[in-house]
C-alpha cells in the first residue's frame, strides 16, 4: 500500500518526545541517527497499521472501524512529532543524500496531517473512519415505499455498464448511488479544517501544499506540470468527446444530449464518466470487424478470478520477474464473501513491508477486471521490487510512478497476444480493426485523462479556501464540465455532495497520481518497446517474454523512492520529464481517424 497518515496503526510507546530534545547547532550526524530511529519505529507502526486497515476493509463492522480510527489516532500523533522535529534539519550542510531524501519524503508522508492537540487529533482520526464506512456500507434501496430491492456498488455498476439498460433505469443508479454521500458533507468539511491545522502545524499552507510538495519541486510548479501534461492531450480528448457525443445523440436523442452541449453523466457506462469503454457497443466504429469481446471469450473459457489473476502473474514473470509469493496466493481477497461487508474497491498491499504481498478486489469475470488486475499486480511488483530498502524509501518514484507500472504492462495486451491465450480471433489488423482496437482502448486511456486531473484540482481549490463549503458541490460540477464535457443528468444542489461519491474523496487519496499514470504508462512502454528492440508502430508493441525490456523494468522498479524521480525516469527511457507524446503517437491513427468523422460536427461544450 501508500504509505499515508489514514493507514497508521496503533503502537502506543513509540514516541520520539520521550527522548530528551537535542541541544546546540543541529549536525548531520545528529540527523541521520533521528532518521534510523524514525524508520524503526515506523517500520512497527506502519505494519501494525496496514494489518488493521486490512482487516477493517474486508471485514467492516463498527469494531473494525473503530479499531481502526484508534490506530489512526496513535500514528497521527507519531508523524506530527516527527515530521515536526524533523524540519530541525530542513536546509542543513553536509547532510548525505539519502539522510537529505529520507527526511524530505517523511515531512511530506502524510496524506491527512494531523493537529498535535489530542481532542482534534482523535477527532480528526473518527472522520477518517466513518467517511470509509459510509462509502464502504452505501447501498441504494429505492425511493421510499418504493419496496425496491438494496443494491451496492457493484451492482449499480454492472447495470450501467450494461448498453442494454433502460435510459431510465441509468438514471436511478446514478440518482441513487449520488444519496449515499450526502452525510459525508458535514463530516468532510471538518476533516478539512482539522487536516489543515495539522498541515500548518508542519509548514505548510494547506493540506493542498502538502500533497504538491511531494514532487521533487515547488507545489506551484507542480500544478503548472500537471496543466502542461493535460494541454498536450486536451485536442485528442475533445476529439474523442464530440465523437462520442454525436453517437450517443443518436441513441438517446438531442432532447436528451444537446449540439455543443456537455454529455449527462450517467450515459458513459461508468457510475463517474470516468471510464467510457462499456459503451464500447454503442460507438464502435466499424461494427462486425475484429471481435473485441474479450469478457465473452474470458466466459468462453470458463476463466474464474484466480486463472484472471494467473494470467496477469504469467506476464510479469515471462519478463524475467519473480512468481508471487505462496502467501499471495493465501492471503488476498479474491471475490466478495457472503457473510460481510467488504470494500470491494481493488487495491494492492504488502501489509508487512516485508513482501508480504496481496490485492483485494471482487473480481468479476470481464475485460476491465483482467485489465485492473494487471494493474494491481503492477503495484505488487514494486512492492517486492524495492522491499529490502529502508522504510522511507519502500514508495514509487513518486505516486503516478506506482499507477503507471501495471499499466504500462496492460499496454502489451495487444490483439495478437489476446489471440495466443485463445481470447480473441486472429485478425489481421487491416484500418478498420485497428481503429476499432484503439477505439476501445482511448474509451478508457483518452477518457480518463481530465477526470483524473480535476479530482485534485477540486481538492487543491477546497483545501486552499479557494472554494469555500458553502460552494463544494456547485465546484465540482463547474470542473467537471470545464475538464470533462460532462453534466448532471438531475439538478443538483448544496444538499448533495457529489465528490463523495467516489472512493478516493471519503478515503482522502490523492488522485492526480493516476492523471499522471495515464501519461507516464505510455512513455513507459515507448521506453520498454525500445529496450525490446521494435520497429514498429507503438500500438502494435507486445513485451511479452522480453527479459530485455523486463532488466530495464525491474532497475527502474528496484530504485523506490530513493532517487528522485527524474533519476527513475531516466534509468527506464533515458528521459527526465514528463511527456504526453508517448501517448500522443500511441494514439496517432485514431486521432487522425477521429478528426475525419468530426467534420462538420459542432465539438466542444
Amino acid at each position: 500500500m501508500a504509505l499515508s497518515a489514514v493507514m497508521l496503526p496503533l503502537f502506543a510507546g513509540l514516541s520520539l518526545s520521550a527522548a530528551p530534545a537535542p541541544s546546540g547547532p543541529p549536525t548531520p550526524q545528529e540527523a541521520k541517527a533521528f532518521t534510523i530511529k524514525v524508520e524503526s519505529d515506523l517500520r512497527r507502526l506502519w505494519t501494525r497499521s496496514s494489518t488493521a486497515e486490512w482487516i477493517k476493509n474486508t471485514y467492516i463492522t463498527d469494531d473494525t472501524e473503530r479499531n481502526e480510527a484508534a490506530a489512526a489516532e496513535e500514528v497521527m500523533a507519531y508523524l506530527a512529532t516527527a515530521i515536526k522535529e524533523s524540519t530541525r534539519y530542513k536546509g542543513l550542510k553536509g547532510l548525505d543524500p539519502a539522510t537529505e531524501r529520507k527526511l524530505h519524503l517523511l515531512q511530506v508522508a502524510s496524506t491527512i496531517p494531523a493537529p498535535s492537540d489530542p481532542e482534534r487529533r482523535a477527532e480528526l482520526a473518527g472522520i477518517v473512519a466513518k467517511l470509509n464506512g459510509i462509502y464502504g456500507k452505501g447501498k441504494w434501496c429505492g425511493k421510499p415505499g418504493s419496496g425496491a430491492k438494496c443494491r451496492d456498488l457493484e451492482e449499480l455498476s454492472n447495470l450501467m455498464a450494461d448498453p442494454q439498460t433502460p435510459y431510465d433505469q441509468l438514471l436511478d443508479a446514478w440518482v441513487g448511488w449520488h444519496t449515499i454521500s450526502r452525510e459525508m458533507r458535514p463530516l468532510y468539511q471538518r476533516e478539512v479544517e482539522l487536516a489543515n491545522e495539522g498541515a500548518r502545524e508542519i509548514g505548510y499552507a494547506d493540506v493542498g501544499e502538502v500533497w504538491r510538495s511531494s514532487y521533487d519541486m515547488t507545489p506551484d510548479e507542480f500544478e503548472k506540470e500537471s496543466d502542461r501534461l493535460f494541454q498536450q492531450v486536451r485536442p485528442l480528448y475533445e476529439q474523442l468527446h464530440c465523437y462520442v457525443r454525436s453517437k450517443l445523440q443518436k441513441k438517446y436523442g438531442k432532447d436528451k444530449i444537446p449540439d455543443g452541449g456537455p454529455i449527462p453523466a450517467h450515459l458513459l457506462g461508468n457510475m463517474w464518466a470516468q471510464g467510457w469503454n462499456n459503451i464500447y457497443p454503442t460507438v464502435e466504429p466499424f461494427p462486425g470487424q475484429a471481435n473485441l469481446d474479450v469478457t465473452a471469450a474470458l466466459k468462453a473459457k470458463s476463466y474464474d478470478p484466480i486463472k484472471m489473476v494467473k494470467t496477469g502473474e504469467s506476464f510479469f514473470t515471462s519478463l524475467g520477474m519473480d512468481p508471487l509469493p505462496q502467501t499471495f496466493w493465501d492471503r488476498s481477497m479474491f471475490t466478495h464473501p457472503r457473510d460481510r461487508e467488504v470494500v470491494c474497491h481493488a487495491s494492492a498491499w504488502d501489509v508487512q513491508f516485508n513482501n508480504d504481498l496481496r490485492i483485494k478486489m471482487c473480481i468479476q469475470t470481464n475485460e476491465e477486471d483482467l485489465v485492473t488486475i494487471h494493474h494491481e499486480l503492477g503495484h505488487d511488483y514494486y512492492y517486492h521490487s524495492y522491499y529490502t530498502l529502508p522504510i522511507l524509501f519502500q514508495q514509487g518514484a513518486n505516486d503516478g510512478f506506482h499507477e503507471a507500472i501495471g499499466d504500462a504492462i496492460a499496454l502489451s495486451i495487444t490483439p495478437s497476444y489476446l489471440h495466443r491465450l485463445g481470447l480473441s480471433d486472429e485478425v489481421a489488423m487491416d484500418q478498420k480493426n485497428l481503429i476499432n482496437v484503439q477505439m476501445k482502448r482511448a474509451l478508457d486511456k483518452v477518457a480518463f485523462l481530465p477526470f483524473g486531473k480535476m479530482i485534485d484540482q477540486w481538492r487543491w481549490d477546497v483545501f486552499s479556501g479557494r472554494t469555500k463549503a458553502a460552494n463544494y458541490n456547485a465546484a465540482w460540477w463547474e470542473l467537471r464540465r470545464k475538464y470533462q464535457g460532462i453534466s448532471p443528468p438531475v439538478a443538483r444542489s448544496e444538499a448533495d455532495f457529489d465528490p463523495g461519491a467516489k472512493f478516493h474523496i471519503p478515503s482522502n487519496t490523492p488522485y492526480v497520481r493516476y492523471f499522471l499514470a495515464y501519461i507516464l504508462q505510455f512513455q513507459f512502454h515507448r521506453a520498454l518497446c525500445r529496450a525490446a528492440g521494435f520497429k514498429g508502430p507503438l500500438h502494435e508493441c507486445s513485451v511479452y517474454g522480453n527479459k530485455q525490456a523486463g532488466a530495464r523494468f525491474k532497475a527502474m522498479l528496484s530504485l523506490g523512492s530513493s532517487r528522485p524521480w527524474p533519476d527513475a525516469l531516466e534509468t527506464l527511457t533515458g528521459e527526465r520529464k514528463m511527456d504526453a507524446s508517448a501517448l500522443l503517437e500511441y494514439f496517432t491513427p485514431l486521432q487522425n481517424w477521429l478528426k475525419e468523422q468530426n467534420q462538420g460536427q459542432k465539438c466542444g461544450w
